[in-house]
């Protein structure tokens, strides 16, 4: 092999240097005709949109095929950002005030928040419930890795008897985790409803939420807020405790529709530890009526997406 002087070297460089380039550089591409500039974009904007395909069909690859539940025609779920915003009464109140605005619809409830203990009668007031808490123990934790996780709510998903349902409304557990993946990724989903107090932390959570349902092509029916205002019993004074029309705007912030206000109100508390929710029993009350009128709005929304 010759090797390479510096003097060989040096007369190679200067025949090279007297060559055109083969590559444009970004500043000749700028100041170059205008039809080759909008070539060059053309090409970069088709070659990002190819990039972009290729990627969305590697990722739907390893996602599983959505299936329908046997006899469920429509699926609800009910979501929060964050934990103790009122998400699961408003999920109890939400069935059964469909119900109570049309008793010819059938609704079922289905607690998919797995690391709950909390127990739920299994056939209450017309509505089939199913919950992890009729699996385990009033005071044994719930204490489970993902792929168990995942099997569990296969199972409440696939193996429950759910008979002929309009609507099944789920509870889904707080947050953006492994649980809501699955369920969106596994089953048809007709649309969400995002509870949230007026509060910032609370709203901020909820936010969250409504983008991820958004990622996964979920229509965000709209949202609920709910323990939105306070009045006293005594002199019937309002107070916000929790700030003053914070879901409203979250709502316009998203471009999704404010479903109703639910008030802070002792009987609501009350009647849900009872076991007994204020639909049922006071449903003559002005809270029995901010349920059913979140009930109308989110079947109406459902109707607009799903005509």
């Amino acid at each position: 092999m010759a090797l390479f002087t510096y003097s060989r070297l040096s007369h190679l460089l200067r025949i090279y240097a007297n060559k055109p380039p083969v590559l444009r550089t970004a500043a000749e591409i700028t100041h170059g005709p205008p039809c080759c500039v909008q070539l060059v974009r053309c090409q970069r904007t088709m070659d990002s949109k190819a990039l972009q395909e290729r990627q969305k069909q590697h990722m739907a690859k390893g996602l599983p095929k959505q299936k329908p539940i046997t006899g469920v025609k429509r699926v609800i779920v009910v979501a929060s950002g964050k934990g103790g915003v009122g998400k699961s009464t408003t999920a109890v109140n939400l069935a059964l005030a469909v119900m109570a605005n049309d008793p010819s619809k059938s609704v079922g409830l289905l607690d998919a928040d797995v690391y709950d203990n909390l127990m739920i009668p299994l056939i209450n007031y017309g509505i089939p419930c199913m919950s992890m808490g009729f699996l385990v123990e009033d005071v044994a934790p719930i204490v489970w890795r993902g792929l168990m996780v995942m099997s569990a709510i296969d199972k409440l998903l696939r193996q429950v008897d759910w008979g002929s349902l309009d609507y099944l409304v789920v509870d889904m557990p707080p947050g953006t985790g492994d649980v809501q993946l699955s369920i969106t990724q596994n089953i048809p989903i007709a649309g969400a409803v995002i509870v949230s107090t007026p509060q910032d932390i609370a709203l901020l959570d909820a936010r969250r939420g409504a983008e991820m349902f958004k990622k996964v092509n979920v229509p965000v029916l709209g949202l609920v807020q709910n323990m939105s205002v306070f009045q006293c019993p005594n002199c019937n004074h309002q107070t916000h405790i929790f700030g003053s029309d914070g879901a409203r705007q979250l709502a316009d912030t998203l471009g999704v529709q404010l479903l109703g206000d639910i008030p802070l109100h002792l009987n609501i508390r009350e009647m849900s530890d009872r076991g007994k929710p204020v639909v049922v029993s006071s449903p003559d009350s002005p809270e029995a009526e901010a349920y059913r009128k979140v009930a109308s709005a989110v079947i109406q929304r459902l109707e607009e997406i799903n005509p």
